[in-house]
């Protein structure tokens, strides 16, 4: 009896000491609800400036999903993965494409998931005003950040907003500019002591507190984007690329090659998604070519354009004309290599939509905002029309997302 007493003993003692199983083992790239796939989920978002639907396009099966109604549509903005619409009423909806890539620096992962409308941004602050448009949507993985051209800047939680949750933290107030998410920090717009526009940019923490000043100037600070080496600031005399590495945020000059007027200045950047190369317009007759690795301007003389865009790494630089011509030049050298009718002249600069190049590492979509057509560009072959893709409504407004 008393040595079946111990035994018992022995045995309740060595469950006690058992160590927990271990915990089952995430999957890198692992993301909850979402369906990783081997290839890019391409789709766009397109607004109809008429009836208001907002649909998505997925670009590799052709097959078309209302996304919600914003009456009177505006603006519309991208940030790799949501479309942010503006109405007529000011009001900002989000759109989640259910297309997006994480990009680790070596790799990348693709993920899919259902298309759904989010929600609504926050109201603008008393005072913003009408016209208060969103101007630019820009992530970092851990933050977005939507920019008005006259109001304040609106700072969301990315985690949040994959939920379907609006997070909103401590906005940028007006008059500062648009706030640039990078690092897990916001970079925002001030002013030096005595100057009348925005000079300097400052480096602010996710509860909105300042953390640190660049030091390199920025003479009227006007534009900017996010790209892999850092945010892109425009100046009067040129870009400041704003790094970080290791906690620390740095600045580079990037100057013009000459002085340049106030209305030959690069503002409006656009680029390919993980491209180290922007495009913005030069004034009426010509565009520029920023190459931030080797920290030099190219002017190219595209004639009067109303949409630009680059493929950056030695492909062609993009200008839709304001006759509807699409045109492609070496951003080298600024010689024109290739040109392709594609819209009326109309249609490329009237009407309530926009035309937008949106460009991926094999294609470029060009919006046609008087009809329903997209048109899909082979821009390694001559500006090969691949596809005329079809919505419903009118293409007024679109972005690109999944690239």
């Amino acid at each position: 009896m008393l040595l079946g007493i111990a035994l018992l003993s022995v045995l309740a003692s060595g469950c006690a000491g058992a160590p927990p199983p271990p915990a089952e083992e995430v999957p890198h790239g692992y993301v909850e609800g979402a369906e990783e796939t081997a290839e890019a989920q391409t789709r766009l978002i397109v607004a109809d400036p008429g009836s208001g639907a907002v649909t998505v396009l997925d670009l590799l099966t052709e097959q078309t999903t209302p996304a919600g109604t914003v009456p009177g549509p505006r603006a519309l903005l991208g940030d790799g993965r949501f479309g942010y619409v503006t109405g007529a009423d000011d009001s900002t909806r989000i759109i989640d494409s259910g297309a997006w890539k994480v990009d680790h620096g070596d790799h990348v992962h693709y993920y899919r998931t259902e298309i759904a409308e989010v929600g609504a941004l926050p109201a603008p602050e008393p005072g913003a005003g009408p016209g208060a448009v969103p101007v630019t949507a820009e992530s970092d993985g851990s933050t977005t950040v939507v920019s008005s051209d006259t109001g304040p800047s609106t700072v969301l939680d990315r985690a949040a907003l994959e939920r379907g949750e609006i997070t909103a933290g401590p906005p940028v107030p007006a008059g500062t500019g648009a706030g640039v998410p990078l690092a897990g920090h916001v970079l925002v717009a001030t002013s030096s002591p005595g100057s009348p526009t925005p000079d300097r940019v400052a480096v602010r923490d996710r509860t909105g507190a300042e953390v640190a000043t660049i030091t390199e100037p920025c003479p009227d600070l006007d534009g900017q984007a996010v790209t892999r080496r850092g945010a892109v600031f425009g100046c009067a005399d040129g870009a400041l690329l704003v790094s970080e590495d290791d906690g620390v945020f740095s600045g580079t000059r990037i100057p013009y090659p000459e002085p340049v007027d106030d209305d030959q200045r690069a503002r409006a950047f656009a680029s390919r998604p993980g491209s180290s190369t922007l495009a913005a317009p030069a004034g009426e007759q010509g565009a520029w070519s920023l190459d931030l690795g080797r920290r030099t301007w190219t002017r190219v003389a595209t004639g009067p354009a109303v949409a630009v865009n680059t493929v950056g790494e030695r492909g062609p630089l993009l200008a839709l004309g304001r006759d509807g011509v699409l045109r492609a030049f070496d951003p080298a050298d600024g010689r024109r290599q290739a040109q392709r009718p594609l819209l009326s002249a109309a249609a490329a600069t009237g009407g309530d939509g926009q035309v937008r190049i949106e460009i991926d590492t094999g294609r470029a979509y060009i919006n046609d905002p008087s009809g329903s057509t997209v048109h899909e560009i082979d821009h390694g072959d001559g500006l090969r029309v691949a596809r005329t893709l079809q919505v419903p409504g009118r293409a007024g407004f679109m972005i690109e997302t999944g690239r």
